[in-house]
This record gives structure tokens, C-alpha cells and sequence, in this order.
């Protein structure tokens, strides 16, 4: 049997598979997490305002020009580094909301993780303080998202909490924004920034325990 004869033999018993191909989908998401990531590390170092277009091109060995090819401007690139960063955030509060305690604990659990997280990023990686500080102060929308996303999880561990006995009977839509604003004190990066040093008697758990108490 010829080469050419085994090869169509293989073919028809399915034994030769297909070699994945990349798309030039594939290729552009690979240039934008490089440019992502080389914008992260930057950041980091110098801080956003510091940090221009030009300083990510070369340390991505490339021209600035084929930065603008995947992204408009360097506020589109920090637009979508921090969506990245916020994303981190709210994978901890979905993974905290479906655990198998109670809605009390899990939503206890939840304001004191989003105001550890934004704290050790204060004090551990202030440029990304700096930043999300940025976005917020320009009202970017991935901030409103991320804010509306996680209300949403806050809302549906009231309603669980509701089904359950644990909370009395009310719109947990309104109730989730009247805790969300409660707690905006443990959350808020410009006022955490304001705050951390302060002398207080009430503790972050003392301040969300009394908001919880609201909904029994």
C-alpha cells in the first residue's frame, strides 16, 4: 500500500484529527491580553498617570500605532484593565454566595471581603488604588457594572434569605441598595483612603452586623 493510500485509509477510519487552526479572532484576543498585561505591570510600576501608550508599545517590542489597532486610547486600555481587576472582585462575591450557610453569614462574609479586598489593595498595590480612583472620578461605566453586578448578588442572598425564614418579608431589590449604601463606608476606595487611620469604636463587622439587623 502507497503513502498516499494509508494516509486516505486513516482518513476514512477517523483517525487523523483536525490540528486546531488559529483564527484571526484568536490572534487579536492574544493581542489584547498582551497588551493588558504589559499595561498592568506598567501601571503598577509608574502609575496610570505616568504611564503613556508609548511606554507600553516598547515594552511590547512593538509601535504605538499598533496599540491604537486594538485599542482607541489609553483610557480604553485602562477601561478594560480594570474591568479585568473588578471581575477578580466579583468572582469572590459569587463564590461566597454559593456556599451552604445561611443568607445572614454569607452576606456578613460578603461586605467584609469587598472591604478587605479594597483595603489590601490600598495598602499592597496603591497604584491600582490609583487607578480604580481614576475610574471612578471619570464615572467609567464598568465602575456602575460592577457595582449594579454586585447588588444583584446582594439582592438574591436577601431573597434567599427571605424563602428561608431568616429575614422578614420585603422588596429585596430595595433592600440590597439601602445595604449597599450602609456599607459604602467599607467599600469605597476614596473613602477608605480618607478613613483607614481614623480611631473608631465600630468595627467593619459592628457596621455591617447593625445593617443586617435591619432586615430581620
Amino acid at each position: 500500500m502507497t503513502k498516499n493510500e494509508i494516509r486516505q485509509s486513516l482518513i476514512e477510519s477517523h483517525y487523523v484529527m483536525d490540528v486546531p487552526v488559529s483564527t484571526p479572532e484568536d490572534t487579536r484576543q492574544e493581542n489584547v491580553v498582551r497588551i493588558l498585561e504589559a499595561a498592568e505591570r506598567l501601571f503598577k510600576h509608574y502609575g496610570y498617570a505616568k504611564t503613556t501608550v508609548a511606554d507600553i508599545a516598547k515594552d511590547l517590542g512593538m509601535s504605538p500605532a499598533n496599540i491604537y489597532r486594538f485599542f482607541g486610547s489609553k483610557s480604553e486600555i485602562h477601561k478594560a484593565l480594570a474591568n479585568r481587576m473588578l471581575e477578580a472582585s466579583r468572582a469572590v462575591a459569587w463564590e461566597n454566595a454559593k456556599r451552604a450557610v445561611s443568607a445572614t453569614e454569607r452576606l456578613r462574609d460578603h461586605f467584609l471581603q469587598q472591604h478587605r479586598i479594597t483595603v489590601e489593595t490600598l495598602l499592597h498595590e496603591n497604584k491600582v488604588h490609583e487607578m480604580v480612583v481614576v475610574a471612578i472620578e471619570e464615572q467609567w461605566s464598568v465602575i456602575e457594572d460592577h457595582i449594579m453586578q454586585l447588588r444583584a448578588i446582594v439582592a438574591g442572598l436577601v431573597e434567599e434569605g427571605i424563602a428561608m425564614g431568616e429575614f422578614r418579608a420585603q422588596d429585596a431589590e430595595l433592600a440590597a441598595e439601602c445595604l449597599c449604601d450602609c456599607t459604602v463606608t467599607l467599600c469605597h476606595p476614596q473613602i477608605i483612603a480618607e478613613c483607614l487611620f481614623e480611631t473608631r469604636r465600630a468595627t467593619p463587622a459592628d457596621v455591617v452586623d447593625f445593617a443586617l439587623r435591619a432586615l430581620k
